[in-house]
């Protein structure tokens, strides 16, 4: 079965660090550009980050540059995204994407 999880989503003050994973299971990350998408609650999904098959280069959304980090580790099968500095308006349910296959989230909280 083709399929992805996310984990490592936690409630964390402003400021705080967190670091998702994305392990994939049913077929090779390797083959694939992956992204992290987000959605916050009453809002459309949207882009955080990319990482080629062979990175670099990433790709970020204007709203995380220079805080977020994305990275692979093809022989793990898993994407990883580095959150630093974060802020209430981080606050969302992070999704991995890889060929149109969605995992199904996990949730990031920035509060005091």
């Amino acid at each position: 079965e083709v399929q992805l999880v996310e984990s490592g989503g936690d409630l964390v003050q402003p400021g705080g660090s967190l670091r998702l994973s994305c392990a994939a299971s049913g077929f090779s990350i390797s083959r694939y550009y992956m992204e992290w998408f987000r959605q916050a609650p009453g809002k459309d999904r949207e882009f955080v980050a990319a990482i080629p098959r062979r990175a670099p280069p990433t790709e970020y959304a204007d709203s995380v540059k220079g805080r977020f980090t994305v990275s692979r580790d093809n022989a793990k099968n898993t994407v990883f995204l580095q959150m630093n500095n974060l802020k209430p308006e981080d606050t969302a349910v992070y999704y991995c994407n890889a060929n149109d296959v969605w995992g199904q989230g996990t949730q990031v909280t920035v509060s005091s």
